[in-house]
Parts: C-alpha cells; structure tokens; sequence
C-alpha cells in the first residue's frame, strides 16, 4: 500500500535545513508568536485576545492540556498557544461561495496545511449522495439528515460517535448521553490514540487512570525524570514548571530519543534571563534512549534500587503495595547486556542515572507518547509505576506519576463519560439520574471503528471536533473506510482533511470556538474544562462568533437529540440548551468529584478533583493496594539494514493542525516531508543529507507501506533510529499494530527499510540546504 501525497499545493518537499537548536522559547519565539497572530487576527484583535488566554476571568487555551499556575502571568501562553488561538480567532472564513468554487475531489487533493490555511467555517453545508460540491443547508434540515441516517440504522451499534479533546466538559456530558440514550457505547476518542495505554496500565496499578500529581509537586520535587515526551513544542508551558523546580533544587533526566531544545535551556520570555540572558540549563542528564527501551531502562534501575541496602522504603511497599516478592524476582533477573542492548545506552549514564534517583527523596515521572505509542507500552508504564512505588514516590508531595496528556480536555472528556467501556457505576448513575436504561455492552474504540466502517458494520459517522482521517494510523485503510459510511458528520470551527474523506452523504456542521461568546436564551454561558493534572476550572469566551449561523457544541448535541429521540426522552434537552448550569447540575449527580459543581467552579481558578492515592495513599484497585507487576521485559527487534521509526509533531504543529511548515528548533524550514536519521546510519545506508528517498514500512505478515518522497537529514537521533512527521507518516502503520491491552496505535517503533527511487540519484545538497 501506498500513500499519496495530497498536491497542488506550494512545494513542501525541498526544506532548507540548518543544524537543529540548542535552546527554545526566548524572543524568537515572541517574535513568531506576535507575526503569526497579526497575520491571522489583525493587531488590534491579538492584544484583545491573548490576555485573556488562560487567565481566571477569560478562556481556556484551545492546544494543550497542561495546568495553570494559581499566579498568572498578563501573558499566560506559550508559542504554539497563541498559534492555536489565532487559527481559531483569524479573520479568514470559508463561505458557501468557496465550496461552490471547489469540488471536493479539487479539495481531497490539497494538504491539510491549505485547507486549515482556509479559515473559520461559517454555514452548515451538505453533500448530497453523488453531488460533486459541498451546498449550504438549514440547521433544521441537517439535523433532518442526521435522523434519517440514525433511525434507519438496523441497530444503534451501526454508529460511532468520535469526540475530540477540545470538547468542553458541558458538551462531552450530553454528547455520551444523546448516544447511550440513542442506544450506543460506541463512544471512540482521541484519548484511544494518546494516552489510552496510560489509563490502562494506571488504573491496574494504582486504581486511577489519572496522572497523581499537581502542579506544585513538580516545584517541589527532588528529581523529575521526562521520558518520551518534547515538552518544548507539546505543551511549552511546561518549561516555566521545569524551570521552577530547577531553581529549587531539582535535577532533571531526560529519557528521549532526539535531543530537544526546550530540555537543554529554557529561555522564558516572561523574565529578563530568558529575554536577554542566557536562560535555564534544564536537564542535567541526557539519556538517548534507542525507541521502545523505556521498560528496559526502568527494570535494571528497579533491579538496581532492589539491590542497594536502604533504598527500598519497605514500610509503603508493605503497608500500601501487593505482589512485591513476584516484582522482585522479575527485577532481580534483569540483565546489564540485554539492557545495554534494548537501550542503546553506555552503562555509566545508567549508573549516573541511578545515582541520581537513590539521592532523590521526591521523585516525578511525567511520560507522553514516546512511551504510550508502543506495542509493550503498558507494560511499560506498569514498569514506570514500579519504579516509583519501590521508593513510595505515590501519595508524597512532589512525587508521583505524571502523564502529560495533550489536547486541552482531553482528560475532561473521559471523566464525562466519553469511553467505549464505561464503569457499571456510571451507568448505573445515569440511568438512576435520567430515567433510561444505557446500553451495557462495550462499544467500539478507535482502531475497532475503522474495522467496523471497512467491514460494512458501521455506517454513520459523527464527530464532535477532530481530524479522525489525519489522526489514525493506516491512512489508505481509513480514507476508504470512512467513504463506505452512509453518513459522515463532523462538528468543526475550521476545515480539515476529514471533511473531504467522506461517506455518501456528509455534513459539515460549524460550531463556536473557545475565544467565542455563547450566548444562550438565559443569557451569556461559560463551559468548563479539566487540565491534565485533574484542575477543573470555567473558560468564558470573549469574541463575537465568527458568523451569525454558528451554533455551540452544547446546542448542536441538544437539538439533534430532540430531533433524534423525539418526545418519547425524558431527559430537558431544552433546558441544557438554556442555561448549561443545568448540565452542571446534573453533572453533580452522576459524577463523584463535582457534587456542588456551579458553587465550585465559580471559584477563581476552579477546584481540584479527588484523587485517592495522591490524596490519602488510598488505591481502589482489585486489591485495595497498589500493585507491583513483573511483565517480561519487551523491545523492538530490527533486522540488519532496517530503521526503527517513529512519528512526532514539527514545532508548526499541534496535533493534526499543521500552523506552518517550519520546525524552527531542529533546523527545518518550509517543508515537512523529511527524515531525521543518525550520520552514521545514513553513511552505512549510502544516504546523503539531501538525499530523497522513500520510507516503507515492513511488517511480519509480508506486507509493506510505502510513504514516497522523503528528504533525508543527517540528524543526531539515537543511533537505529528515524524520526518523520505525522500524518504523513500515518500511511505506514498498519490498523492491526496496536499496544497490546489498550488498543493504542504503535506509531513509536515501526521498522522501515528507506528506499531511493533507481531513477532519482543520490543529491548531495548544496551547503546552503545542509
């Protein structure tokens, strides 16, 4: 199988290329921010905005999920923030007039980048089955649509309903309801693509599918340990936490593949240092792990903490802690050469390493895909949970586990029932609370939605925000399963390339961002949203709705509810639509955490959701303990002249949203068909930097995917290893190569071979483009 690169578009395949970063943020990054913000918002509309973003009284970042502190800065945001408020803020608006001037096969060969590039979608649109263009449409009639579909499905299960992490508390809790009301668990999300292995391998070991620190336990810790994760381009905002606790006395080890700026040096543009002086040395040890070594790594540092006297704190392993002796042994049978060899790393950096952990008291682990992205990715974090419970690091201020999950409310959404296997007590709490009897049977995740569209089983679509074309692995498999669909649906403010993958029937159906002022028939809402560290706060929008025929997610899910389930509901689908405080309301009644959620949230900054063991050391797992695993230990194999890749996001980047074609910190400009491979790998491949090649991706069965069109750069990756964006990069991974227990795509370990074209010579790049 082969993926296409969409064209007409600019030429994004000949980057210029410089030497990568050593430092991020600092007045570059205020000089970009403020360029790409005018372009898209005006001056005027950028000042008005962004000082209201993240702020007490304003709205909620739509990027990423990491918290705020109680002090705010006037300037609370980082660089990519702002580049996610201007595209959802810009003056730019796509019209009925464009679609008429664009088919949707002219627009299914365009990138992402140009479609995103477009602006704000302002009119509900449709097309029809055989019609070549998109056409304006009422809202009534588009709800008319979407029932159609729905009551002429054989059976609820026919249908999956995606939601995207961006959706706000308010509007997850009555999108589940409306699809358990309807009859469905089919309820896949962004989360079955991110940190669904955290969930799984947290909520086994310590009871609760949530990270177990705050924000002040990173200040305050003695070590913080960032495995898999670039904090820098992912969630920048980080940066000032890890520059914090450094000035309190923390060390910091970073587990990583790729050398990243922002973990070198920090240069906060809030403070002088970072503006005109040199910044924030961040960590103090580098440890270039070869992909999918991370268990390997952790199980010789528990063997390592096992056999040094004292370092166990054996009163937490015995009073809070079950299955140690079984652990134990596992760890104590951990090998120096094999995990050498899964590693890729000298043994003085481990043995630094654990120098390093017994002298620290307070430990943080914070993780992101670049550990949940694997096939033994939950036996790799169960390792990680391991290694901090050997020295109770669970339930002490500044300690715990830290997953830094990224799209704003993507946690949110899950704690409002946004999950295909719902707990029986939740279920339970909605049935008690609105009168119906929700369906019991486990619904569809992610990767089982694409199988159950490519095999007939399914055949509407909805989505609730996202890019679910751009966002799942095996591009070709899911583009034609998604145009087997009766009925695609999508919920955006912006277009995307999943608006041009369709069914036979599709709908467009624009929605308010967060900057936007909802106003309802009560008067105006606010919707509310949990960070990655369990902090449920409020987000107000400020602007005026980028056009007159928007309506809010919450109002969007209310009328086709009406419109769907018609009088024989007993849920006020009226009244939520109202006044969301009513939605709140019941939220109290369902969810433990929120009782008195409307006094609480109108707190400044909000309030903070329980969390047993960080709260008290209490676990609720099977046990009543947490509990230590003893997995075998796992690691990718790659035969001889084969690369182990992984994907990952450019700095012009946020999810699927491309904002530019430039990864300013590892020395890319104006493209993103790249491959970053070690000197030495490419020497002993005969690739020169500059060189264009062909990725294809091998697999056990025999088949192969073929990404074509690659520009190779000599890069100072982890020997073994590549590294190439996503989505371009999706084509090569296959819908079945999933982490084992959560479903996960394995996007971080997919062995490829590179390929160049016999009919294109090897370049060798003039000194400019090197």
């Amino acid at each position: 199988m082969a993926g296409k690169p969409p064209t007409g578009d600019p030429v994004q395949d000949a980057p210029d290329v410089t030497a990568p970063q050593h430092a991020a943020a600092g007045l570059p990054a205020i000089a970009h921010t403020l360029r790409i913000a005018q372009q898209q918002m005006g001056v005027r509309r950028t000042a008005l905005t962004l000082l209201k973003v993240n702020q007490k009284d304003g709205f909620d970042c739509p990027g990423c999920a990491w918290p705020e502190p109680d002090k705010r800065h006037a300037a609370e945001f980082c660089e990519n923030g702002a580049k996610a408020v201007a595209e959802e803020a810009t003056l730019r608006r796509v019209t009925p007039a464009f679609f008429a001037a664009h088919p949707v096969a002219q627009l299914a060969d365009r990138s992402g980048y140009w479609l995103g590039q477009q602006g704000r979608l302002t009119e509900p649109m449709y097309l029809a089955e055989g019609a070549e263009h998109y056409e304006p449409v009422s809202w009534e009639r588009a709800f008319d649509i979407v029932a159609e579909e729905l009551t002429a499905l054989t059976s609820p299960d026919e249908a999956v309903f995606y939601t995207s992490g961006r959706t706000s508390n308010e509007a997850a809790f009555l999108y589940q309801l409306f699809a358990r009301e309807y009859g469905t668990n089919n309820l896949p999300d962004c989360s079955n693509m991110c940190h669904e292995s955290s969930g799984s391998a947290l909520t086994e070991t310590i009871g609760i599918g949530k990270g177990s620190v705050l924000l002040e336990d990173l200040h305050k810790a003695d070590l913080i340990i960032v495995a898999g994760q670039n904090p820098g381009t992912n969630h920048p905002r980080m940066l000032s936490a890890l520059e914090k606790a450094k000035t309190g006395g923390a060390r910091i080890i970073t587990v990583n593949p790729l050398p990243e700026a922002g973990l070198e040096r920090f240069k906060n543009p809030q403070n002088a240092r970072g503006l005109a002086g040199g910044g924030t040395a961040l960590t103090d040890l580098f440890l270039q792990i070869r992909l999918g070594g991370d268990q390997a790594l952790f199980r010789l540092l528990n063997k390592l903490v096992l056999d040094t006297d004292g370092a166990v704190d054996t009163d937490f392993v015995r009073e809070h802690t079950h299955g140690f002796e079984e652990f134990a042994r596992a760890a104590r049978a951990a090998d120096w050469d094999e995990t050498l060899r899964a590693t890729g790393l000298p043994r003085e950096d481990i043995e630094a390493a654990l120098r390093m952990v017994l002298a620290s008291r307070r430990t943080v682990v914070c993780w992101a895909m670049g550990l949940t992205q694997h096939k033994h990715a939950v036996p790799t974090i169960k390792e990680v949970v391991n290694f901090l419970l050997l020295r109770g690091n669970i339930g002490r201020p500044g300690a715990g586990v830290c997953p830094v999950r990224g799209h704003s409310n993507v946690q949110g959404d899950r704690t409002m029932g946004i999950f295909e296997r719902p707990a029986p007590a939740f279920l339970d709490a909605l049935e008690k609370e609105f009168g119906f009897a929700p369906p019991r049977e486990h619904g569809l995740d992610v990767v089982r939605a694409i199988r159950a569209l490519r095999d007939g089983a399914a055949k509407v679509f909805f989505a609730m925000g996202g890019n679910f074309v751009a966002a799942t692995p095996d591009t070709d498999v899911t583009e034609a399963a998604i145009r087997r669909a009766r009925l695609t649906v999508h919920v955006s403010t912006k277009l995307n390339r999943s608006h041009v993958i369709t069914g036979a029937r599709a709908l467009i159906l624009p929605t308010l961002g967060r900057t936007e002022r909802d106003r309802q028939a009560s008067g105006d809402q606010f919707v509310t949203v949990e960070d990655s560290m369990g902090m449920v706060h409020a987000s107000r929008g400020r602007l005026e709705p980028a056009g007159p025929r928007l309506l809010s997610e919450p109002a969007i899910v209310c009328r086709l509810a009406r419109r769907v389930l018609g009088d024989g509901s007993k849920t006020p689908w009226e009244a939520f639509e109202r006044d969301y405080a009513a939605i709140r309301d019941r939220i109290a009644r369902v969810i433990p955490g929120f009782e008195d959620f409307n006094t609480r949230v109108a707190e400044p900054g909000g309030f903070t959701l329980p969390h047993a063991p960080r709260d008290s050391r209490r676990f609720p797992t099977t046990t009543g303990k947490a509990n230590f695993t003893a997995a075998a230990v796992e690691y990718p194999r790659v035969p001889e002249g084969r690369l182990l890749l992984q994907t990952l996001r450019s700095h012009d980047q946020y999810n699927t949203t491309i904002y530019g074609l430039d990864d300013r910190y590892r020395g890319i400009k104006n493209g993103r068909r790249v491959v970053l491979l070690h000197p030495d790998d490419a020497r002993d491949l005969d690739l020169a930097d500059g060189a264009y090649a062909d990725l294809v991706s091998e697999w056990t069965d025999g088949s192969e995917r073929r990404a074509p069109g690659f520009r190779v750069v000599h890069y100072p990756t982890a020997r073994g290893c590549a590294a190439a964006y996503y989505p371009e990069t999706n084509v090569l991974v296959p819908l079945d190569h999933t982490a084992d227990t959560s479903n996960t795509p394995a996007s971080k370990s997919v062995v490829i071979r590179i390929e160049r074209p016999h009919d294109a010579p090897a370049q060798d790049p003039s000194p400019g483009n090197r």
